[in-house]
């Protein structure tokens, strides 16, 4: 049997496998081109890798197999975080290692390298290929990736009073609504992600979102109709103000 996108062979173990093994894992949630752009599929199968196994699947056999049956898994956890199958093998009278890789639905990344398996080649995911990957395997929309190193407090105070105002004004919310603090009222507006807050919370109420997300700037259009655009301004800062 040859190698393909659920079987990979080597020779010898190298701890640099434990790249292929994450990106058996990342495969799960793989890309494919559509007329719309890239979609994810699932592939629940996961995926084998065998030690001990020439490129041609011919055995070679592997010559400290109880020391890697012990050391495989653990350096497979300390790494990836996760528990795999390794199980002892014989074959023409040879040990080969049998290592079983599992469906995973959140992204795994080796050493904060995210690796996805390709028919049967190890891509290193990077820039806009990371970032679809990453959307597409957790499921989440750009404007609610959660971002750390900043909290409620690094908003802008100003930007929730204009908010409260205009909320009463518009009558969106009441007075009672907005007697919830700055907390509790992004949990209600729906823009945490457990402790931390949303690329939308950002964009919205921090003064210099830019700090946060490179390169991001609002353009808030009036239209005299639906398709009719009578003006735009672009908006520097807190989306608020």
């Amino acid at each position: 049997m040859s190698e393909s996108q659920l079987i990979e062979y080597k020779e010898s173990w190298r701890d640099e496998y434990l790249k292929w093994i994450c990106a058996s894992f990342a495969c799960q949630n793989s890309f494919s081109k559509t007329r719309s752009g890239l979609r994810r599929f699932a592939n629940a199968q996961g995926g084998v890798l065998y030690i001990g196994k020439r490129d041609d699947g011919s055995v070679c056999g592997v010559t400290d197999s109880k020391k890697l049956m012990e050391d495989i898994p653990n350096k497979v956890r300390d790494a990836l975080g996760l528990i795999v199958d390794v199980d002892l093998i014989t074959e023409n009278g040879l040990d080969v290692i049998k290592i079983t890789v599992e469906e995973n639905p959140y992204p795994v990344n080796y050493k904060g390298e995210y690796h996805y398996r390709t028919g049967s080649t190890k891509q290193l995911l990077q820039v806009s290929a990371l970032t679809n990957f990453l959307l597409c395997k957790t499921g989440k929309n750009w404007d609610a990736v959660p971002l750390e190193n900043v909290s409620v407090e690094d908003l802008d105070k100003e930007s929730f009073d204009i908010f409260h105002r205009e909320a009463i004004r518009s009558g969106r919310m009441s007075k009672d609504d907005l007697k919830l603090s700055n907390q509790d009222l992004l949990e209600k507006l729906n823009l945490l992600d457990g402790t931390l807050l949303k690329r939308a919370a950002v964009l919205l109420f921090h003064r210099n979102p830019e700090k946060w997300i490179t390169g991001s700037f609002v353009k808030i259009g009036f239209f005299e109709t639906d398709a009719d655009l009578r003006y735009q301004d672009e908006v520097h800062g807190s989306l608020m103000i």
